[in-house]
């Protein structure tokens, strides 16, 4: 029974956003970017209220910097679109006799982790609107009011603005089946899929076109030359930031060996716990689940929390727990994707072999994610991007904040891209230009 009612939901939802949809791609430029604007402005007015509602339901990671994430979401991924042309003729080449039209694809699929999911929903629905198409989010489903809550927000200030109903919307009892119902339903023409590596697999495995996003492990190499100081400050920063759920923060450290005293010194000023060979021992065992999925337990919880959990003892002002390993392989947590504040720490005898360690850790896991890299030498930083299959090559920066673009100068997103080395059909950080299609008036020019 509850199948036949997710079906006859997802239906609803589609027949609604088609409705909508088509009427909203008549709007012209003017009319899409004002309802771009109001829920621009919707959604940092209630940036405090949706982090408020993500925490208390989901309980993962701080209200604080979920405040951030959602201010992020907003305001800097509008202030990235709003000047973007994308109803009509959108540019002129006029030496080589083309004009480029944007036209819509029609009706997003948006899948919704749990782990971002008021931040992602704002990101989606403005980059949707913004391309004049429909959104329906498939909601993780311990996330599910707050979405809800994120997509009202967003509906209500687009209907404000003079967009017609229907263009925004959750579907009520999210499930596997209707979560597949919605993927491969003749009508949607594109699937944004943020979530576990399953997910994304039936993403494109749909019958449509999909953006999946893989897990990241993101290694993070010191060199001789770092200005440690900065770097582990930024690590620090970026491994507590929403308690590590942000899929780009660091993992794992990797420490040229004449630089490791100064990086624990460091560490310990930053109030980095590092554990023993019994502690961390208990905490390995914790991380993974029998089926060698990580634990949900500890996701977005502190490091105090984490011991807790686990049974050992640290200082109440402890921000990241952190191993010493040598071992690099699916069965060694520490090596892997951990969403909170724990990180493996390797060390290394020289750039080349931290290099190599680095690639040895993204092939474990997170291949064509992120990597870091913390040099003063451009050269090491060149040969560094050119090494990793990663799709964001991140220098003197927090992994976290860098490869969404709050701070670099990459493109800001909520969905990082993989390319085809992560099992992703592009590199970028999706933004507006992935949810239009180009149209082409091309002169003959003999």
């Amino acid at each position: 029974m509850t199948e036949k009612i997710n079906v006859k939901e997802i239906e609803t939802l589609v027949e609604t956003a088609k409705k909508a949809q088509g009427e909203y791609e008549h709007f012209t430029q003017e009319q899409v970017d004002a309802v771009v604007k109001n829920v621009y402005r919707a959604t940092l007015n209630n940036a405090e209220k949706l982090a408020e509602a993500a925490h208390k339901e989901t309980g993962f990671g701080k209200v604080s910097d979920k405040i951030i994430k959602n201010t992020f979401a907003s305001e800097q991924v509008y202030e990235s679109i709003k000047d973007l042309p994308t109803v009509g003729v959108i540019n002129r080449l006029e030496k080589e006799k083309i004009i480029e039209i944007g036209i819509p694809l029609g009706i997003v699929a948006g899948l919704i982790p749990s782990t971002n999911p008021t931040a992602t929903v704002i990101f989606k629905s403005l980059i949707a609107l913004k391309t004049r198409n429909a959104i329906i989010f498939s909601p993780h489903p311990k996330a599910l009011n707050a979405i809800l809550l994120a997509a009202q927000v967003i509906e209500t200030a687009a209907v404000e603005a003079g967009a017609p109903a229907g263009l925004v919307q959750v579907i009520h009892e999210p499930t596997l089946d209707a979560t597949s119902a919605l993927m491969k339903h003749t009508d949607i023409s594109l699937i944004l899929a943020t979530g576990g590596k399953a997910m994304v697999q039936a993403a494109y495995s749909s019958g449509n076109p999909a953006i999946g996003v893989g897990p990241g492990n993101v290694p993070a190499l010191i060199d001789a030359s770092a200005d440690i100081a900065h770097a582990i400050n930024c690590v620090v920063s970026s491994k507590t930031f929403d308690n590590g759920i942000i899929c780009a923060s660091e993992q794992a450290l990797v420490v040229e060996k004449s630089v490791k005293d100064a990086v624990i010194e460091q560490l310990n000023a930053k109030h980095a716990y590092f554990m023993n060979e019994e502690e961390a021992e208990k905490v390995s065992r914790y991380i993974l689940r029998e089926t060698g999925t990580l634990n949900p337990e500890i996701v977005g919880k502190s490091a105090v929390d984490v011991a807790q959990l686990v049974g050992i003892s640290v200082p109440d002002t402890t921000t990241i727990l952190i191993s010493e390993q040598t071992e690099i392989g699916h069965h060694n947590p520490f090596s892997r994707e951990k969403l909170t504040p724990i990180l493996g720490l390797y060390t290394v005898n020289s750039f080349e072999e931290g290099v190599e360690t680095c690639k040895q850790l993204l092939a474990n896991e997170g291949t064509g994610h992120t990597a870091v890299i913390h040099t003063t030498i451009d050269k090491n930083a060149e040969t560094f991007g050119l090494e990793m299959k990663a799709s964001r090559i991140l220098v003197n920066t927090l992994g976290a904040l860098g490869a969404i673009g709050a701070t670099t100068n990459l493109s800001p997103s909520m969905t990082l891209g993989c390319g085809a080395m992560g099992g992703s059909s592009t590199t970028d950080n999706v933004t507006a230009h992935h949810l239009m299609n180009v149209k082409r008036i091309a002169y003959g020019v003999e």
